[in-house]
């Protein structure tokens, strides 16, 4: 998978492809008493995320779903679910990361990945994150929306120790709850949560691609240029 550092064989390991991983499963995926599943919009993301997990099962659908700050909006999209059968995995994960399981609501502990942060946090915003141009203010908006109001606090927590502002939670029209990144730090959170992206293979290439681009438009640089060309649609390897 990465071309830095091999896949490791323990998926709680601390490495930046088991972070990346995890910050999936924490901002859409679902963790049972068996398996782990995590739901992408990304067919290549996907195959990346089962290849970390050594092989799990990828299933393919087309969802219909609401738009997270309007319910009245809904919009069609391919979807796609990784799902990875091992009891054993699903308690240790909750164990030592917090992760909600079954009737337990978890409490979301991300310190053992803290050193890689950058991954961890590309996997949230690719699960849970909301990435938007704003024409009327030729700004990027990033925001992260999701029913459970502690992940989310843990997500401010993770952005706070990287030096990245955060706006308060706020209910959402769809039940759970988000929150923006600070406008004054939008531009330069998304060019940093994807550098070093092109060289591990741990993006989804429409998210990592819609991000940048609007990174480039509010910061008036010449566009592809944060890209660079490495935003391939080839399958990982």
């Amino acid at each position: 998978m990465s071309t830095l550092n091999p896949t490791p064989d323990d998926l709680l390991a601390r490495h930046p492809e088991t972070a990346y991983f995890w910050g999936h499963v924490a901002g859409g995926g679902q963790v049972t008493d068996q398996s782990i599943s995590i739901e992408v919009s990304d067919e290549i993301a996907a195959q990346r995320l089962s290849a970390i997990a050594g092989g799990g099962t990828v299933d393919h659908r087309i969802a219909t779903r609401e738009f997270a700050h309007d319910t009245t909006v809904t919009r069609q999209a391919e979807e796609y679910t990784v799902q990875v059968v091992d009891p054993a995995l699903t308690a240790k994960a909750a164990a030592a990361l917090g992760l909600p399981r079954g009737t337990d609501p978890g409490g979301y502990r991300f310190d053992t990945l803290r050193d890689h942060r950058q991954e961890l946090l590309r996997g949230l915003l690719e699960a849970c994150g909301v990435v938007c141009f704003r024409e009327s203010s030729a700004a990027v908006g990033i925001s992260f929306v999701h029913e459970n109001e502690r992940l989310l606090d843990r997500i401010r927590t993770t952005l706070d120790a990287e030096g990245f502002a955060a706006d308060t939670l706020e209910s959402s029209s769809s039940g759970g709850y988000w929150f923006g990144v600070d406008d004054d730090d939008t531009a330069a959170f998304g060019k940093w949560v994807y550098e070093t992206s092109a060289e591990t293979g741990l993006f989804a290439p429409s998210r990592r691609r819609k991000t940048l681009r609007s990174v480039e438009r509010a910061s008036g640089l010449e566009v592809g240029s944060l890209i660079q060309g490495t935003d391939t649609e080839e399958s990982p390897s």
